[in-house]
């Protein structure tokens, strides 16, 4: 029988640290928030600055991409989030990015544009706002990224009407900074007051503007108290805010809806028609509900998603706030709000708006961000391994180079064709994940980039694979396989593009289908290198067979005889035995002297500094070793023996071996190692066959 959970030890666990709960909960007077302010200044950012800020404080790494100097921004990696959400590929996106953030955080002009980020579905558009929205939330919670709103607090039943019937507090409804309570003509005296004698780059300037209700309230205490400000603002209570997308605090949401059923007050506020009888009025401030996404989004930011399917009248409201800061209630005057508009938009959204003179204003008022997708195997691997590891999988594991084959399948699909014909689409995947070529330099896999058009912009989303490789998971359980194998996903991502939703062009389904068997012709040559390094990974054999070949090259270039260790005879150089090894990396015959001299070269440079040479320092050597030791052992091993019922215990033993190499060498399980030795038996046994 299990213990009962002790809930309170959790609880008073979860609490201690009764300062930090203390801080997080701060009220004050207005004067006491002033105070605040003037030791950490930054508690008065606008919203551009304080995400700018949160990006930059999670740290960044600088690293230089085929010439191009990258800054990568660690924010984007979610690890508050355990990577749920983390952004993979997209360093340079966004780069450009956080720069417009940077510029805007600056007042250089790209804080009154609506930043639009532009790509094909899937590409992480999404996403990025959602870690945004988040790391928001997360960085309200943070000292570094506290801020405060205020709320007006009236005991005096003289004046008590202000607030409402029988309303003692009245929140700001906006979440405003309390500054904004100044008044224009003072705010360049407090802003020098606070400024005076600070350190670091950042300058408190007050700017915003306070809401219609706060306006109201504000207005009717100052003729109260006959412009007495001092004791206006001892109605005012400080309190430290926190953003959140579900209590609606700071982060505001806009999904377009039936053309018909939209309204613009989902964006603005709308009348509460219950109180207009206590107040007498529709134009009454409190009597309205500030809580559309503008309004609520106020302090943090607001997300447009397929921003440009809104319609007409939406996006009037949009160029208003983007250039102007302000929002139109329904009938009240223009309302203030700081917040960052970020929208998103597919490929033929933005086509649509390209071509539409209507919309002249607002392509003038926006900063897009394009958001490809990734066209680097090693981050596109990425994204699968995040929900398909080990960890999140029970009773069933995936084989070796599964997910790194549906991914290579979905770059090649977003990849333009090369117009170097010698050029193949799988080499220029190659090349861009860092693999070199011969006759390929740095340069070169620039100008590759240059002279594409559309590259990342079409193709396979991750979302299809992700679906995919789902499948063939629940299909492996349902047949017991134990295994997901890359042909049983490779086999998914082809039934599928039949009911492709996205694709309706057959001779681009056509396209891809033979892409797949790019993919599959590589898988095989992956599989067949693996099998043979699992046979021929005998480091003494390795060993032995490389010191006879130096032997012979020594001999050979230095026209010498070689001892043969079994007949004590002087013979010459085995210039069959050297052949063999050479063939394997297809050296030709005339440039076999240049090759061996560079291995003879190679090793008296080594002997100088007092170093031994070893085959695994020349990875050509070592390939071909492996590969004319592999020749040796295969027919003893009898690997073709696998795909017969017939194994006799000598050869049963050997290929034992080779499966438990494959096991702790590749990172195969039982069921995945014997597959792919069968697999391999097969090929080599048609290889036989084709052979006699």
């Amino acid at each position: 029988m299990s213990s009962s959970i002790n809930l309170r030890s959790i609880v008073e666990k979860h609490q201690q640290g009764s300062n930090k709960k203390t801080a997080m909960h701060w009220t004050g007077t207005f004067n006491e928030y002033l105070e605040l302010v003037k030791k950490n200044p930054k508690l008065a950012r606008n919203s551009y600055q304080r995400m700018y800020d949160m990006i930059m404080e999670a740290g960044t790494e600088e690293y230089v991409d085929f010439k191009k100097h990258v800054i990568r921004y660690k924010f984007f990696d979610d690890k508050q989030n355990n990577g749920k959400d983390a952004i993979f590929g997209l360093d340079v996106q966004l780069m450009k990015f956080v720069n417009i953030l940077k510029a805007a955080s600056l007042g250089y002009g790209t804080e009154k544009r609506v930043i639009l980020l532009h790509g094909p579905v899937g590409s992480a558009k999404s996403s990025i706002c959602r870690v945004l929205k988040k790391g928001l939330e997360d960085y309200s919670r943070t000292d570094t990224g506290a801020l405060f709103t205020f709320e007006w607090v009236i005991e005096d039943s003289k004046i008590q009407h202000l607030l409402g019937k029988d309303v003692k507090t009245f929140h700001s409804p906006m979440n405003e900074e309390p500054l904004w309570l100044i008044p224009d003509d003072m705010r360049q005296a407090v802003a020098d007051e606070i400024n005076r004698s600070q350190d670091g780059d950042y300058r408190v300037k007050i700017t915003g503007e306070l809401c219609p209700p706060s306006r109201f309230i504000f207005k009717g205490l100052m003729d109260y108290y006959e412009g007495d400000l001092m004791k206006v603002l001892n109605h005012v209570r400080v309190k430290r805010m926190f953003i959140s997308e579900a209590d609606r605090v700071g982060i505001g949401t806009f999904q377009p809806k039936d053309e018909k059923n939209q309204d613009s007050t989902e964006l603005t506020g709308d009348i509460n028609y219950r109180k207009i009888a206590e107040y007498g009025s529709d134009s009454d401030p409190r009597a309205f509900n500030f809580d559309g996404e503008f309004n609520v989004a106020n302090r943090g930011m607001i997300e447009f998603v397929e921003v440009l399917k809104l319609d007409v009248a939406f996006l009037y409201d949009l160029l208003g706030a983007s250039q102007e800061h302000r929002i139109k209630p329904k009938k009240f005057a223009q309302t203030y709000i700081d917040e960052v508009i970020i929208g998103h938009t597919n490929e033929p959204e933005y086509r649509r708006l390209q071509d539409n003179e209507f919309m002249e204003a607002l392509r003038d008022r926006t900063v897009k961000v394009d958001v490809p997708y990734i066209t680097r195997l090693k981050q596109e691997v990425n994204i699968y391994k995040k929900d398909f590891n080990s960890q999140k999988l029970r009773g069933i594991s995936i084989a070796p180079h599964t997910i790194e084959m549906a991914a290579m399948w979905a770059i090649l699909t977003r990849l333009e064709k090369p117009k170097k014909a010698n050029l193949t689409r799988l080499q220029k995947l190659k090349l861009y994940n860092g693999k070199t070529l011969a006759n390929y330099t740095e340069d070169n896999v620039k100008e590759l980039r240059k002279e594409t058009l559309r590259e990342g912009l079409d193709g396979i989303s991750p979302r299809y694979i992700q679906d995919k490789l789902s499948n063939a998971l629940v299909m492996a359980q349902q047949m017991n396989k134990g295994s997901v194998n890359p042909f049983m996903v490779m086999n998914e991502l082809e039934s599928g593009l039949k009911h492709h939703s996205l694709i309706s062009d057959e001779e681009r389904k056509q396209e891809y289908r033979e892409l797949l068997s790019v993919v599959k012709q590589e898988y095989e040559e992956i599989i067949k290198g693996e099998v043979q390094r699992a046979i021929s990974a005998d480091e003494g054999a390795l060993q032995r067979l490389c010191a006879n070949y130096i032997d012979n090259v020594k001999a050979y270039t230095q026209k010498e005889k070689v001892r043969n260790q079994f007949t004590g005879q002087d013979d010459d150089p085995d210039e069959r035995l050297m052949r063999a090894i050479e063939e394997k990396i297809e050296i030709p015959e005339s440039r076999k002297d240049d090759f061996r001299r560079e291995i003879m070269n190679y090793i008296g440079a080594l002997s100088l500094d007092g170093k031994k040479f070893n085959y695994k320092m020349n990875e050509r050597l070592h390939k071909a070793l492996e590969l004319k030791l592999f020749e040796d052992q295969k027919d003893s091993i009898k690997l073709t023996s696998l795909v017969s019922s017939v194994t006799d215990k000598d050869t049963q033993e050997k290929i034992e071996i080779v499966k438990s190499r494959l096991i702790k060498d590749f990172g195969y399980d039982e069921i995945s190692a014997t597959d792919v030795l069968h697999y391999v038996a097969s090929i080599f046994a048609r290889g036989d066959v084709k052979n006699k």
